[in-house]
């Protein structure tokens, strides 16, 4: 008889606590945050620096109390453009999701203080960006891809308390061992064509036409989108680059490694990690993607996510695995497994 009460006592808690957890409908998702004029989400954020106070261009798409992600774009200065294949699948999962160009890209303040450009002062932007949009430890996901993941795998670090999931996108955890993976895809090329671009580099030579065609063509198409032709955020993007940023930070191209994150190196300090965090590797990808697999073994909560047909934008040429991938664990995490 007791036996029978406790499990008429469980289910009725079930019934409870089902009828308290409310479901997002489609009007709640695009329910309108902001009174007066509606700006399509996009919210100018002031960001504080040592040399001033600027604004960086964010786009929410949608309301969910539990899961907020936070789209980290790639280059230093590529934009947010190349991001948007998440419109086509976070909304219809319930998913909120922030596009953002970091200050110095396309949309946002663009100013000319070099010592702006560091991982620490991009850091505090984030955290900046995180309380201005009122994301915490309840709801907010980063989702990084290429520097992004630098940046996440950085304010991770810092700030992991206000996490709730890092998502880490092709890129490894270590600029010294990408600059060794470049050496190994190199090997992979024709002699003649490494032969030809050792000689443009050996004249610092990187904005030469033919040199950026031969990267384009021959690197590129290869291990940065594989797809036939570039997707139109992906164009856009690329049309959008500050240039003297990414240069800068970054070095002459992806082909080329150099400039202030040359150096830049954090696997000892991955097992400090302790959020739930997904690394998503890629076949063709200019990152190692052993290296990613390894990365989710050295923080302490830690999945991997494989792309067999993708490159370094694998949310691109092989979305299907890629995006299952990503919100399978955004689910798994929201759901506290």
């Amino acid at each position: 008889m007791r036996s029978i009460k406790n499990i008429l006592f469980l289910i009725l808690l079930i019934q409870v606590f089902s009828c308290n957890q409310k479901q997002t409908t489609v009007a709640d998702y695009f329910a309108h945050k902001d009174s007066g004029v509606q700006v399509a989400g996009i919210k100018m954020v002031p960001i504080q620096t040592p040399v001033g106070t600027f604004k960086v261009w964010t786009k929410t798409i949608g309301n969910n109390p539990r899961i907020k992600v936070l789209l980290l774009h790639g280059g230093p200065a590529m934009t947010h453009e190349y991001m948007e294949a998440f419109e086509s699948f976070f909304p219809k999962e319930g998913f909120e999701m922030i596009e953002y160009d970091q200050l110095g890209s396309y949309y946002s303040d663009q100013p000319t203080d070099s010592s702006l450009w560091t991982t620490e002062r991009f850091v505090e932007e984030v955290e900046q960006v995180r309380v201005a949009l009122g994301l915490n430890k309840d709801n907010f996901y980063i989702l990084g891809n290429s520097w992004g993941g630098i940046l996440g795998m950085e304010y991770a670090l810092k700030y992991q308390q206000h996490l709730k999931g890092l998502i880490i996108c092709n890129m490894m955890a270590s600029i010294p061992d990408y600059e060794k993976y470049n050496a190994v895809l190199r090997s992979q090329m024709r002699a003649s064509l490494v032969d030809s671009l050792q000689a443009y580099e050996a004249k610092g030579q990187f904005k030469d036409p033919t040199y950026q065609s031969l990267v384009f063509q021959e690197y590129y198409t290869q291990h940065l989108c594989r797809l036939p032709e570039l997707p139109d955020p992906v164009a856009r993007a690329f049309k959008h680059v500050n240039e003297s940023i990414y240069v800068m930070m970054q070095g002459p191209s992806e082909f080329k490694v150099g400039g202030r994150l040359l150096t830049w190196d954090r696997k000892a300090d991955l097992p400090k990690i302790t959020v739930p965090t997904l690394t998503v590797g890629a076949r063709y990808d200019t990152m190692d993607p052993a290296h990613m697999e390894w990365m989710s073994k050295q923080v302490k909560n830690g999945k991997y996510l494989y792309c067999p047909n993708g490159s370094h934008l694998a949310m691109w040429d092989d979305q299907k695995v890629f995006m299952e991938g990503v919100i399978k664990f955004i689910k798994e995490t929201d759901a506290g497994e």
